[in-house]
């Protein structure tokens, strides 16, 4: 099988579906986000199913859904991560691995422990934050900087500072060739021109444009404020809803985030962006500079979005569009015909699915077939569902799209919002009291894949488990650099 194809997957952290400047967004230079997009495949409709960073990085590496990695939030017990490859099956890289790959993994992980093997034969960590100084000793990029820049050593906070200054504008502490971008994608390079004869799988996961936003020089005033869009703005009754908005707005700092903050925030997004863009120039001209350039499939993707101020909201774990759905762009020249948008619904848990099938020997899993879609040998799925917050809490919510409606449940008071993207793409209009036989019909979807799925703790009786509204009480998150005893103010 000398002609399978390398595969690489390449993800950024908390990046909007609708940045980049190809797809539709003027206000932003994406000129090699561009390039990918020319070279393969898009897909407009693709989401990620638990939208913070650990369910949903679980989520492509076990081709498994909530429902069954049993994570809904960044709470991870001890001994899931073993359980959780021992429930779904082996790891995506330990899976190419078994293939013949040559695998090798960089950046950031998310796992628990921190330095969890998920499969890689090489696996260089970027984690956001140092819990010890073991762990800052260990990971590769803050060790790299300790041996070859010294003198930036005596920062705290390498990517920028946090707790208060979560959503404030910054300045990337760093030039930019010592950012945790540049060294991803130098690692990456040096890995991915390390023939050995085997085809190879990649992975290459940055920070950014993860908050605090904070890009290097010059990137930091590559967009001015004032020629920013504002925030998206729905009712405010609607859009708090779910408490989990104005609840992580407090926990970050950012519940009082006026209009020009959220403008000069929108333009520090838009620089990382720029700048993570640049990096992966370099990475695309590694892999074109290769004889089998045209036999390397490159999927470039995001584990979430941002609020970025829409629907009153910042961060994530929203089921709003700006914080579930994601950039999703796949590339195959030998393959794939260049510029073809697709409608079809996809998800993070499909890249399983996609590697796999690439590599000869499909194992969806709980994935759909994106190279059966797109050469038209498969079915696109009928619905797609999206959880968050444990079943059984109060917390629990979850998202069913299908055609052109999503719908959004709270266990929270039991409410829903039902809008139609096509005539709404920006969900200000919810139709549930208008079209409540549709809002019934897509709720019984999503008792019916709960019950296929077993999540009992779900239920109350034959009836979804509900509990009086409540808001959420209030409190901060504190992220100091606690491999150097630092542990809150003062």
């Amino acid at each position: 099988m000398a002609d399978r194809p390398n595969v690489l997957f390449v993800m950024t952290d908390q990046q909007r579906f609708d940045t980049i400047a190809s797809l539709g967004n003027p206000d932003l230079a994406t000129p090699n986000l561009d390039r990918l997009a020319a070279r393969g495949a898009i897909f407009d409709n693709a989401y990620s199913t638990c939208p913070v960073c650990v369910p949903a990085r679980y989520t492509l590496r076990s081709g498994s859904e909530p429902t069954r990695t049993g994570l809904y939030d960044n709470t991870m017990p001890d001994g899931a991560h073993a359980a959780i490859r021992d429930r779904c099956g082996p790891y995506l890289a330990e899976t190419m691995a078994g293939f013949g790959y040559r695998t090798w993994g960089v950046g950031k992980f998310h796992t628990t422990p921190w330095d969890a093997p998920v499969g890689f034969q090489v696996q260089r960590h970027s984690e956001e934050l140092y819990e010890s100084p073991a762990q800052r000793a260990g990971d590769a990029y803050a060790a790299w900087i300790a041996a070859e820049h010294p003198e930036h050593d005596w920062l705290e906070a390498l990517m920028g500072e946090r707790t208060d200054m979560y959503y404030m504008p910054q300045l990337s502490p760093l030039p930019a060739d010592c950012t945790v971008e540049a060294w991803a994608t130098r690692e990456a390079i040096g890995l991915l021109d390390q023939d050995d004869g085997r085809p190879w799988f990649g992975f290459v996961s940055y920070i950014g444009p993860h908050p605090p936003f904070a890009p290097p020089l010059p990137y930091n005033r590559r967009y001015d404020p004032d020629r920013m869009p504002d925030p998206v703005l729905g009712d405010l009754a609607v859009d708090h809803l779910d408490q989990h908005l104005p609840w992580m707005n407090h926990l970050v700092y950012a519940e009082d985030v006026d209009p020009h903050r959220a403008r000069a925030l929108r333009a520090r997004y838009y620089g990382e962006i720029s700048y993570i863009d640049a990096c992966l120039g370099d990475l695309l001209d590694a892999v074109e500079r290769r004889p089998d350039a045209d036999n390397t499939v490159i999927c470039f993707f995001a584990d979430h979005g941002d609020l970025l101020g829409d629907h009153h909201g910042w961060q994530k774990e929203s089921f709003f569009e700006a914080a579930t759905r994601v950039p999703f762009l796949i590339s195959w020249p030998g393959r794939i015909a260049p510029g073809d948008h697709r409608s079809e619904l996809a998800c993070l848990t499909d890249l399983f699915g996609l590697a796999t099938s690439a590599a000869g020997a499909p194992e969806l899993r709980q994935g759909s077939d994106l190279l059966g879609l797109l050469d038209g040998t498969a079915a696109p799925r009928d619905a797609l569902f999206g959880y968050h917050g444990r079943p059984g809490s109060r917390r629990f919510k979850a998202m069913v799209r299908t055609g052109d409606l999503k719908l959004i449940w709270l266990a929270n008071g039991g409410h829903r919002l039902l809008f139609d993207l096509a005539a709404d793409p920006d969900e200000i209009k919810p139709l549930q009291a208008e079209r409540a036989g549709e809002a019934d019909r897509l709720t019984a979807l999503l008792t019916d894949r709960l019950r296929e799925e077993g999540v009992d703790a779900a239920f109350d009786g034959d009836e979804l488990r509900t509990f009086p509204y409540q808001e959420w009480p209030l409190t901060r998150v504190h992220q100091f650099d606690r491999s150097r005893g630092v542990g809150g103010f003062g």
